[in-house]
Order: structure tokens, then C-alpha cells, then sequence
């Protein structure tokens, strides 16, 4: 008996997404099971990062912060991003590449995180993607360069001004860490 072919497994849609218990994504017809509810401080991190967010948009009525939400990218392809920044006005799911995601990496997630998604939230066009690495308190920034994620750096104490359609943020990655520095 041979290994397993991606031919010969189900291919779901957003109809069959709908419909499933749990916490799920889907990438290219294929169902992945969301890791159990994140640790507490992966929760943190989240929380943190959208606070820094949101705090900066005051001033920008266009761009939401937003945690958790569905991206329907495809009737096949359905990412759910630890947070991220959109420039438009949502609707049940988000429809449009955010400006920034952030997402947050634990041992279960790393492979998609690190791989599958980053090269998905560079075809879409996503400007701004940044792993962040709870265990270590550092984040790998990336940033959409002619359709390239070109590494910025890695960050733990600096500041970095991500530059949206609509706004300029000035984002403090202490704040996110600081809580668990020794």
C-alpha cells in the first residue's frame, strides 16, 4: 500500500467549511484542524499585537484591526491569521488581502506558518507579514517587495513603521514582549 496522494484526497469548498465543527482552514481543497485553543500566551501576544494596532488607527478611519477573522481567499481556500490590518470595510469574512498579518508560531502551526501560508500571503499580495516566535520573543518581519517577501529583520525591543494604503503605523514590538521578559 502506497502513500497517500493528493489526488485521491476530498476536495472541500467554503460550502463544506461552513458546515464543520471546530477551528479549521482550508488551503487548496484540503482541510487542516487549527491547533487546540492557543496556550495563554499565545493569547497574550495576539491580544497585545492588536491593541498596538488598533491604538495607532485612531487617527485612521479606513483601517481596522482585526483578530481571528476567515479570509475567503478562493472558494477552496480559507486562512484564518492570528491578526491582521485591513484598509476596507468587512463583511462576514474578509475578502481582500489584509495590508499586515501577524501570526503566531507554536510547534503544531510552524510548517504552515513558515511555509504554506507565507508563500499564499505573498501571491495575495499581503504587504506585511510577520512571524512572531512566542518561546524565543522575537519576530521575523517580511515585506512585500515585486511580489517577493523580502526579510526587513528580526525584532524584540524596536519599533517598525509599516506604510498601508491609507496610513502610517508605528508599531513597538517591546510592547508585545515585554510582559515576559525576565
Amino acid at each position: 500500500m502506497g502513500a497517500a496522494r493528493l489526488e485521491d484526497l476530498p476536495h472541500y469548498t467554503y460550502e463544506d467549511y461552513k458546515l464543520w465543527d471546530g477551528e479549521w482552514e482550508l488551503i487548496n481543497g484540503v482541510a487542516y484542524a487549527m491547533a487546540p485553543a492557543p496556550v495563554n500566551k499565545h493569547q497574550i501576544l495576539n491580544t497585545k499585537i492588536a491593541r498596538e494596532l488598533d491604538e495607532k488607527l485612531d487617527e485612521c478611519p479606513k483601517c481596522l484591526a482585526i483578530i481571528e477573522a476567515d479570509w475567503k481567499i478562493a472558494d477552496d481556500l480559507v486562512l484564518r491569521p492570528d491578526a491582521s490590518l485591513i484598509c476596507y470595510e468587512p463583511d462576514d469574512y474578509l475578502t481582500k488581502a489584509p495590508e499586515i498579518i501577524f501570526e503566531i508560531i507554536s510547534p503544531s502551526t510552524a510548517k504552515n506558518d513558515e511555509t504554506l501560508k507565507f508563500d499564499i500571503y505573498e501571491q495575495e499580495g499581503v504587504k506585511y507579514y510577520i512571524l512572531v516566535y512566542p518561546d524565543t520573543l522575537f519576530a521575523k518581519l517580511y515585506k512585500l517587495t515585486d511580489g517577493k517577501y523580502i526579510k526587513v529583520g528580526d525584532f524584540d525591543d524596536e519599533s517598525y513603521t509599516f506604510d498601508t494604503k491609507f496610513c502610517k503605523i508605528e508599531f513597538n514590538f517591546n510592547n508585545i514582549f515585554k510582559r515576559f521578559r525576565k
